[in-house]
């Protein structure tokens, strides 16, 4: 994954069997479905991977019992099957979570258990374990700072738990090794037609080097998410909108408002979502909202509203209510729903599944999904691709292949979700002891990470490292903010780069943490 390599091979003027643009989850997951099938595959992001949607989300590779309750049984199924050849091919970042549905009415335990059982049931044999009632004083057990006012009990059921930019880089990094290409902050400008009107390249432009392109293709795919529109008007002016744009926030608290290794899960919130209070990296996520949103953007802004409605919410069930000081970080995501024509329908009705778009020129544009049908998703997207390039079928084998790193997590070892390349951190730190010394205690950090992060990772800045790779911005960015200079410094001293260079740097990702803390 080395970013000049990919600039050069770009530089040689071939030509591409496949062009992605977007390196979300969507993206992604079809360019290593792409070079698994030996397509000669090369992703274009136009910032850095999973800088928007993909590296905002909940954290959670679940079925979705909100989709259930709604009775899209199809995705139900679709993403419960996902769910568990994730659990199996990226052990290292994807583990089995026990949620609890506390219930403080007579009908809602058994109503829950009944729903949760059809649940594993869709799991078939990749469940990752039964759903059962439990009493109150076992939900107090192991929710210990839940309220226990009129507490009847609760109902245990289990879902999926990942990193979701973790998950992204080691998809990436599987993608190199099957043959694909990836490269970050390369904008798609244009899209270049023949004579017939056919896409033939797309014009990119390289916002680190400052230099243009023209990369010639025979099938262009739009995996844009939130940006898909920006797309499709490049293609053709006269598209109406596909994407309706809905924000969803949540806020990381300290462990203590969570202790344990329970997940708490509200079934039914005053907006009619669903919201999650779950341990991850040491801090407790609370999540989501579900607000309509006119414009996309890279870094969407959590309304006081939304912030309010979480910490409200959250606080009707514990018992210390969350306040604003104890929110280490707030982070914004817009999911990319799918427009549903001369709907009136609220955003968390508009169904999570996803579509295939396929426009005269030939570009092939996939909408909507959710991270844990990203394979799926780009199945069915490449197997398109194939249909309307006619060529021969090639079957998917994405289903069974192991995620760059997958090894079984070892709790005793911080670098454990890193995998395999856990061993070839702590080489690192053999060769160069300083890189062993923590960059943050706090968060348990060491700066071999930085080291790794640029050599292996494709980071090619501060926010790159501190709110992706090692995840420091999005669980305390008050933090964030403090291991801005030094890790700036050990990048620079890596890549070569000034001390300007590390000023700018420490300036422009402190701006944009400021927007993660709550004032």
């Amino acid at each position: 994954m080395d970013r000049n390599s990919v600039l050069q091979i770009i530089q040689s003027d071939i030509t591409w069997d496949l062009i992605i643009i977007g390196g979300g989850a969507t993206g992604i997951g079809a360019a290593l479905e792409a070079a698994t099938r030996g397509y000669q595959t090369l992703l274009l992001e136009q910032s850095d991977f999973t800088k928007s949607t993909s590296s905002k989300s909940t954290k959670l590779v679940h079925g979705g019992v909100r989709y259930l309750a709604q009775g899209d049984i199809k995705l139900v199924r679709e993403a419960s099957v996902e769910r568990g050849l994730l659990v199996q091919n990226a052990p290292h970042l994807v583990k089995n979570q026990a949620f609890i549905i506390p219930s403080y009415s007579w009908w809602e335990r058994p109503w829950f258990t009944v729903g949760l059982k059809l649940y594993d049931l869709l799991a078939g044999k990749l469940s990752l374990g039964p759903s059962v009632p439990i009493s109150a004083q076992e939900t107090i057990a192991h929710l210990p700072t839940i309220k226990t006012h009129k507490l009847r009990g609760g109902v245990l059921y289990h879902d999926g738990q990942f990193d979701d930019s973790r998950l992204a880089i080691n998809v990436v990094q599987t993608t190199f090794e099957q043959g694909g290409y990836a490269v970050n902050y390369m904008a798609v400008t244009n899209l270049l037609k023949d004579e017939n009107g056919k896409l033939t390249a797309v014009q990119a432009y390289d916002a680190e080097n400052k230099q243009p392109y023209t990369i010639r293709g025979k099938m262009v795919l739009n995996a844009t998410g939130v940006f898909t529109d920006q797309i499709l008007k490049m293609d053709n002016p006269e598209n109406k909108t596909s994407i309706r744009p809905s924000q969803g926030v949540h806020l990381v608290l300290d462990k203590e408002f969570l202790p344990g290794d329970f997940a708490l899960m509200v079934p039914k919130t005053d907006d009619g979502r669903v919201l999650f209070l779950v341990p991850w990296h040491g801090k407790v996520i609370v999540g989501t909202t579900d607000t309509p949103v006119t414009e996309a953007s890279l870094e969407p802004q959590a309304l006081e509203s939304e912030i309010e409605f979480i910490l409200s919410t959250a606080g009707r069930f514990l018992t210390r209510s969350p306040k604003r000081a104890d929110v280490r970080s707030v982070f914004a995501g817009l999911r990319p729903l799918a427009a549903v024509n001369g709907s009136a329908q609220g955003t968390k009705e508009v169904s999570r599944s996803h579509k295939i778009m396929v426009a005269p020129s030939g570009l092939v544009s996939i909408l909507g999904g959710k991270w844990t049908t990203f394979r799926k998703m780009a199945e069915e997207a490449i197997d398109q691709i194939e249909s309307v390039a006619n060529w021969p079928h090639k079957p998917s084998v994405t289903s069974q292949l192991k995620i760059h790193g997958a090894a079984n997590p070892d709790p005793a070892n911080s670098l454990s979700n890193y995998g395999t390349d856990a061993g070839h951190i702590q080489a690192l730190i053999a060769e160069q002891p300083e890189l062993g010394e923590y960059l943050s205690q706090k968060l348990g950090i060491l700066k071999a990470q930085v080291i790794w992060a640029v050599r292996k990772e494709m980071a090619r800045n501060v926010e790159d490292v501190l709110a992706r790779r090692v995840r420091a911005l999005l669980l305390d960015a008050r933090e964030s903010i403090r291991l801005a200079p030094a890790t700036a410094r050990l990048m620079a001293q890596e890549l070569g780069y000034s001390e300007k260079w590390q000023q700018q740097q420490i300036e422009e990702f402190t701006q944009l943490a400021q927007q993660y803390l709550l004032k």
